[in-house]
């Protein structure tokens, strides 16, 4: 596959958005990039693609902000995440593509409307709620790299400081983008072209992070929140459009 001049751009004007979508909430690049992607390369071809970028991404913003990070949640989290991706590398090669598709954007727009309807004093979410979260975050990662959307889900009614929840969604991000790195790895998945438009689009990825990063310490915590739920909007309704037209 030739990749044309004016594809190379539009891939690099949607890594620089959606990165810069990760450096202001600390997750959401692949649920914002992957359906615009998919209008130009396979999904074969774009998974694997975003498992380079955002691990890079993430291990940098993990470093700059591991003091953050809520550990206790992490590790709870990791046994489920890990079983998950294992179930989604199944689900992805029995599953028909439409179906995971109406799945994960109709599962988040149901999430951002009962999180708007709900009392803003209510208490914080179990623990026991990591095993479904990791296991289907895990699993989506598997599939799409869409997993931060479930992560938020969870942690989001867990951790109320803003830089904590912001540093914890990274660190999951990175883990799962790991693991998922490997099967891919594994699976030969990465042919000289995929290495290819990694390599030049890491300066885009790294320049959003940064105007990101910018945005995010020039707005208060509620228009952060905020954010986060129109990021899951965007995100559910792409997947829809995308699932729709196949």
């Amino acid at each position: 596959m030739t990749v044309p001049y004016d594809t190379i751009l539009f891939a690099a004007l949607i890594i620089t958005s959606a990165f810069a979508v990760f450096g202001l909430t600390g997750f959401g690049s692949s649920i914002v990039a992957v359906p615009f992607l998919a209008q130009f390369f396979p999904l074969h071809f774009v998974v694997p693609l975003m498992a380079l970028l955002e691990p890079c991404v993430a291990l940098l913003f993990g470093t700059r902000n591991h003091r953050a990070v809520s550990r206790p949640e992490i590790l709870r989290m990791l046994p489920f995440l890990l079983c998950g991706m294992a179930v989604g590398s199944i689900v992805l090669v029995t599953v028909p593509e439409q179906i995971l598709l109406f799945g994960l954007g109709g599962f988040v727009l149901a999430y951002v409307c009962w999180t708007l309807l709900s009392k803003p004093g209510e208490q914080l979410a179990s623990a026991a709620w990591a095993a479904p979260s990791g296991l289907v975050g895990g699993m989506f990662s598997a599939v799409f790299g869409t997993g931060g959307p479930v992560y938020v889900m969870y942690l989001a009614r867990r951790l109320r400081d803003k830089d904590t929840l912001r540093a914890t969604i990274a660190i999951a991000i990175l883990l799962s983008g790991l693991v998922r790195l490997a099967i891919f790895s594994v699976s030969d998945l990465y042919h000289s072209e995929v290495l290819w438009l990694a390599a030049m689009l890491i300066p885009c990825a790294l320049f959003g992070l940064y105007a990101g990063t910018l945005l995010y310490r020039r707005l208060p915590a509620r228009r952060v929140v905020h954010a986060v739920y129109v990021v899951l909007v965007v995100g559910g309704l792409n997947l829809i459009v995308r699932a729709a037209g196949m």
